[in-house]
């Protein structure tokens, strides 16, 4: 019994510290539209067209207002864009610590 609770605690602690690289290079900004991917919909590119014009605008003639309300169009389009893209990655992802106490849980109810 004690062998076995040494040697999970080393596998464990192995777990634990097992070095993890950094996707930092490969970040890139979620509102551009891909080139790879082929299907974006059409209510995607109306938004993203929709956020193009907004840029282009000339806000000296704006009232305080009126890009009030602009900026909260903006912030709710990227976020429905932003919301469309992690819906169409149909992946679940759990981090290493979550994992590891899902582990020690099922072993201890098994």
């Amino acid at each position: 019994m004690k062998k076995s609770a040494i040697g999970l605690a080393t596998v464990i602690l192995m777990l634990l510290f097992a070095p993890m690289h950094s996707d930092a290079k490969t970040k890139v900004n979620p509102f551009t539209l891909k080139k790879g991917k082929t299907e974006i919909s059409a209510e995607a590119k109306a938004m993203i067209t929709r956020i193009d014009e907004i840029k282009v605008m000339d806000f000296s003639k704006l009232n305080k207002q009126e890009k009030k309300e602009l900026r909260a169009e903006v912030k709710m389009i990227k976020s429905d864009l932003q919301a469309q893209q992690l819906n169409s990655n149909g992946g679940v992802y759990i981090s290493v610590g979550a994992a590891i106490i899902i582990i020690l849980l099922l072993i201890l109810i098994l």
